[in-house]
């Protein structure tokens, strides 16, 4: 008896767990943006750079406002040096919208960039408290994985946050600095980031790291910046995925807001 009550009392915790996972995909997606350039020349005439999230200081149910990596806004090449930043915003029944965008406030350090975009505003996503998150702790991200070459459709991964590392770890010799490591400790030290578990992919940088119950903001996705001041010393870099605290995100969010 007391084993089969430990079974179901097992197969319930896993339904509310597949519940709550449910209804926080579903409430996520709306907030989640591409992150582009667009020139009516190119071919492709947009171009996907990334992911982004739409958020608010003071955590407000709507907003114009997107958080991204500084690095997804980096031309890739001299093609699109004239090209317009965009984000396309998902409406219903799964559309997407274009909009023109300006870069508010950048934050190279954290590598974290703040966006407005013209037009309607659009659901906000809460921004939690990152310094509450503990290793072990479960988590889900969504972006949009290999760019455009699964469709645009948003895609939620789950992990869990595996540890809690500084950012910018010390090199063996100068020679393997690179610019990123050296921006770091010139501004100030290292920084702690969160050491994921599971593989994010290109396309999914600058998508919000949260909470699976709440669907709450913890960090963000980032596959470049921080694999750079980690890893430089490394011949063949890992897999493993990183993300920037929300804490650094509330800062930004404060810092470009209107007065």
């Amino acid at each position: 008896m007391k084993i089969r009550l430990l079974l179901l009392c097992g197969l319930l915790l896993a339904g509310s767990s597949q519940a709550d996972i449910i209804s926080t995909i579903a409430k996520v997606k709306p907030s989640v943006v591409i992150v582009g350039t667009y020139k009516a020349t190119n071919n492709p005439r947009f171009t996907l750079r990334g992911a982004g999230f739409v958020a608010a200081p003071g955590n407000a149910a709507d907003s114009n406002l997107v958080i991204t990596n500084a690095h997804v806004l980096e031309q890739p090449s001299d093609k699109d040096f004239d090209a317009a930043l965009v984000v396309q915003v998902r409406l219903d029944h799964n559309q997407l919208q274009m909009r023109s965008t300006t870069v508010l406030a950048i934050d190279r350090v954290h590598d974290l960039a703040l966006l407005r975009f013209d037009g309607p505003a659009a659901p906000a996503l809460p921004i939690g408290d990152s310094a509450a998150v503990r290793e072990g702790q479960s988590v889900a991200f969504t972006g949009f994985p290999i760019g455009g070459v699964l469709g645009f459709s948003p895609v939620t991964h789950r992990g869990m946050v595996s540890s809690i590392v500084a950012a910018a770890m010390p090199t063996p010799a100068a020679s393997q600095l690179n610019a990123a490591t050296i921006r770091s400790l010139r501004a100030g030290g290292s920084f702690d980031v969160f050491q994921l578990d599971a593989t994010a992919y290109p396309g999914n940088s600058g998508g919000p790291l949260f909470d699976p119950e709440t669907g709450d903001v913890l960090g963000i996705v980032n596959m470049v910046f921080i694999k750079g001041t980690r890893e430089s010393a490394l011949t063949h870099p890992s897999g493993i995925t990183y993300a920037i605290p929300s804490i650094f995100i509330q800062r930004l969010l404060q810092q470009g807001k209107p007065d």
